[in-house]
Parts: C-alpha cells; structure tokens; sequence
C-alpha cells in the first residue's frame, strides 16, 4: 500500500472566491468502504469538553463542510465543524497550555466493526486546527453513557497516535488492528477545530442480535454485508443500496453515467455471512428518467462458487419498488445485481436467516475481534 500522504502547517488565510480551491487532500485506499460514523446508521457524538465555537454534532454532517466568511455569532466566527476556546496556562508566568492539556469528543459508531482508516478534516480550520489529533478506541456492549465510557474501566486502545495534522486539508490515516470498536475518543492537541470526521471499515454485527430477529437483510450494511466491487461509480457509490431505510433522494443510491456501448453495470456484493434468502426487493426511488431500465439477480455460495440466477432479467419501473417471492430458498455468501443497460437502483433488500454454518463462521469472528 503506498504511504498515506500527510499535512502539516497552516492554509493561507481566505482570499475570496472558491474557499476549497487551496484544500488539500489525496486519494486514501480505505474511502471505498463504509463509514461506521454515518448517521444514517446511527452513529452520534454523544460527548465532548468544550464547543465554544462550533457544536460537536457537525463532526459528523454528511455533506462537505461549509465556509461563509461573513457569518458570525455572539461567540465570535460561526464554523461549520467542532471548534473549542483557546486553551491557556495556570498563571501569567506560564500562560501557555501544558503538553498533556487536550481536548476531546466522544464518537459512538453507527454500527460496531473493523477500522480501516480515519480521516480527520480541517476544511476551513485555517489557523485554528488542532496541532495535532490522536484517535483511541473501545468496545463496550449495549448502549453505554458518557459517564460510563469515561469511566476508569474503560480500555481505550490507540488507533492514530498523537500526531501533527494539516489545517484546511483531509489528514488521512490508516489503522491495521484487528480488532471490533463500538466507540471512539477523538482528541485534539491542545484545542482548536475539526470540520468531519469519517471512520471507514467493515461492519461486524452481534450474532446473537442477528440470530434474535429471525428473518433480517443479509446484505444490509448495519447487519454486516458490503458493495465489493462495481462496474461504476461516477456518480454514486454502490454501498449507498444497502444503507438503512428507504432512499431520500436521488444521489442516496447508486447512479452509474450513461454507457454508450452495449454492455452492463452491475454491483457484487458480500452477505454478512452465509444466509438462505426467501425474497429480493429492488427500489428505485427518486430515481425517474434515470432509472436502470431492467435488473436481474444472481448470488453464489462461497468465494469460487457458480453464479446462479434467482431472480431474472426483469422490467423496472421508475421510483418504484419491486419486491419478488424467491420459489425455492437459495444458500449463497455473495450476490451480484446486473442493472441493464446503466443507470441505477436505490436500494438492494436480501431477506433471509442465516444457515447454521453462516452462525458458526460469524460468531467465530467477532470472538477473535475481541467482540
């Protein structure tokens, strides 16, 4: 894997114009998956010390953030992120803060699982980023406060160690533990403002929950499954048709750009363990004139296993969704969407229960991941 690019250093202060024409970033390998900290999953800051300036809840706002250079509050600058007050020191004679003072903010994850890189975001912090961050971990089962996860038998595990960021850029990091997280502590070095923040990684249900609710979606993204691989991404991402809930508008599906030749899109994807599945949904809301024109569905038991069709080439209608009755229960690991010729779906439902090997595999896992 090449070497995360690193920022370092203030941004030149506003000059007018497009306030993300001097933003720094790169291409990080991690973004592809699924961020743990979406809203839409459930994530929260549920705690920080200080948001003098800018509430702790933009952290994780969907959007980019935004910059108006003439809005102000009673506070002072509004800024679209999490801002603390200046920090300062115990007397006249050491007016400055000392090197362990730091501020911090309490990130529940919307779906407990593997971390596999975390983007910390500065956008518009120019000369009031944090010197640094560093990012720590825990897994606490059920629904903990913030008293509880400060408490003092909390393990926390480090994930980015304290280390210098850039302001106005995307400071990338990559974390290598094996390990399941629920929660996260995000601290800034000594004080300052962080626009985002994104946990990117692969979502590890509790197998005892799956196996509580019967019947459940064996692809959706809060029960483990993931969008492997697509064949296009120019406007959407292909993990968009397994977050919860229905769509709320066009870009939270998947859109791929117009073919101009005679092939296919499609998207593969990975159940959240081996599953029977009983019944398919296609939804394609909000998506009208651009609606893939007929879908089909094939799924394939195992990483080597024959691709079998069980739901065929099929009529879609725009902004609709289509639900079909499988005749014969399939066992399957992988499922693979064929949309025809391009456009998109919204969602993609795989109803089903797990088989009694799928059980044993997960539950393996999440013992090993400390979970």
């Amino acid at each position: 894997m090449a070497a995360i690019p690193t920022f370092t250093g203030d941004a030149n202060p506003y000059g007018g114009g497009d306030p993300y024409a001097d933003y720094r970033t790169a291409d990080f390998p991690f973004t592809h998956l699924a961020d743990l900290a979406d809203r839409q999953l459930g994530a929260a800051v549920v705690a920080a010390n200080d948001e003098f300036f800018a509430q702790r809840e933009n952290l994780l706002l969907p959007h980019r953030a935004e910059f108006d250079p003439e809005r102000f509050g009673h506070k002072g600058k509004i800024m679209d992120g999490w801002e603390t007050r200046r920090r300062r020191g115990a007397s006249a004679d050491h007016p400055w803060p000392t090197a362990d003072d730091h501020d911090w903010a309490l990130v529940r994850l919307g779906a407990p699982g593997v971390i596999r890189g975390i983007v910390v975001d500065t956008a518009h912090f120019r000369g009031n980023y944090p010197q640094a961050v560093s990012v720590e971990g825990t897994s606490v089962p059920g629904t903990p406060s913030p008293e509880d996860l400060l408490g003092d038998d909390v393990k926390w595990t480090t994930l980015v160690p304290r280390t210098p960021v850039g302001g106005h850029a995307a400071n990338g990091f990559a974390v290598s533990l094996e390990q399941r997280f629920t929660h996260l502590r995000v601290n800034q070095h000594p004080d300052g403002g962080i626009a985002r923040l994104r946990v990117y990684g692969e979502v590890v249900p509790d197998p005892a929950w799956l196996a509580l609710l019967g019947a459940f979606d064996v692809v959706a993204l809060e029960n483990g499954g993931r969008a492997e691989d697509a064949s296009n991404r120019f406007y959407s991402p292909p993990s968009n048709t397994i977050r919860p809930g229905r769509s709320r508008q066009m870009d939270d599906g998947w859109e791929t750009r117009r073919r101009r030749d005679r092939g296919n899109d499609w998207i593969r994807y990975r159940l959240v363990a081996q599953s029977v599945i009983r019944a398919v949904e296609i939804d394609t809301a909000y998506l009208k004139g651009n609606s893939a024109g007929w879908a089909s569905v094939s799924v394939r038991d195992g990483d080597d296993g024959e691709w079998t069709e069980i739901v065929p080439r099929t009529r879609l209608q725009p902004d609709t969704n289509h639900r079909f009755r499988l005749p014969t229960p399939t066992v399957a690991t992988h499922a693979r969407v064929d949309i025809y010729p391009d456009g998109g779906i919204s969602r993609l439902r795989l109803h089903g229960t797990l088989t009694d090997a799928g059980t044993t595999a997960l539950t393996a896992r999440n013992q090993e991941l400390g979970g």
